[in-house]
């Protein structure tokens, strides 16, 4: 399937780390909006990390990893994040509701990956319920 993004990627291949991490949450959340979700918030940091995007779907809290590559050196984006990544993760969704409160009857841990090739292509990969 192929997805058509609002956000600009060319010479994402060339970006600097962070500002290429920065370009995959873009991407996942642009992806997330266009799909119907709400975005809550973006980088709700906490002391055992950052979340990336809060999101609603319908009834459901999204809370959303994102990771981005531009080579499969190091593995593929989504398969980083692994168990211990998820149980980190669940630490700082703790975090969330004790600081947040929020009121959802369902809670969702979902993984993006975001491969960015030579040209600014971009393969996008969205795991849904990670861990569970």
């Amino acid at each position: 399937m192929t997805i058509t993004t609002g956000v600009d990627t060319r010479g994402a291949d060339k970006l600097p780390t962070k500002k290429l991490g920065n370009l995959g949450e873009d991407i996942a959340a642009d992806i997330l909006a266009r799909s119907g979700y709400e975005i809550l918030e973006r980088n709700f940091r906490t002391r055992h990390g950052e979340i990336d995007i809060v999101a609603r779907d319908g009834d459901t809290l999204v809370f959303v990893e994102v990771k981005t590559r531009r080579s499969l050196v190091m593995g593929s984006a989504v398969g980083a994040v692994d168990a211990r990544k998820v149980r980190k993760l669940r630490t700082m969704i703790g975090a969330y509701f004790l600081e947040r409160s929020p009121r959802h009857s369902q809670v969702r841990l979902d993984a993006f990956g975001v491969f960015v090739m030579p040209g600014g292509f971009v393969e996008v990969t969205h795991l849904k319920a990670v861990g569970a």
